[in-house]
């Protein structure tokens, strides 16, 4: 089964969703982000892991890094986000003066 619904995805990623811009506020993005679901908890835990991520990928989300856990779970991957802006640096970024156009 985990095979058919990885099939339907790898044709949705070749045939459909090249006719449409990326809009995807996630990284890796929600298909890719389905397929890596189901390739790791199978077909029910991630097929649900792939909807309740396509769920949350809408206009009012920040979005950003989100991986698959590897334990099963509804909920956004916050700590792998929060290790990487770490081991990137981004934080500290975000704060600096020059980024925020508060130069005079």
């Amino acid at each position: 089964m985990r095979h058919i619904l990885i099939w339907f995805v790898r044709g949705y990623q070749r045939f459909i969703s090249p006719l449409f811009p990326p809009t995807c506020r996630y990284y890796p993005t929600c298909s890719t982000y389905m397929v890596q679901a189901l390739s790791k908890h199978g077909a029910l835990k991630g097929s649900l892991m792939g909807l309740a991520r396509i769920l949350r990928c809408q206009p009012f989300v920040r979005g950003g890094i989100d991986p698959v856990p590897d334990h099963f779970t509804l909920k956004r991957n916050t700590a792998a986000e929060a290790a990487y802006r770490q081991a990137m640096q981004l934080d500290e970024i975000e704060r600096h003066p020059i980024n925020k156009g508060e130069l005079a």
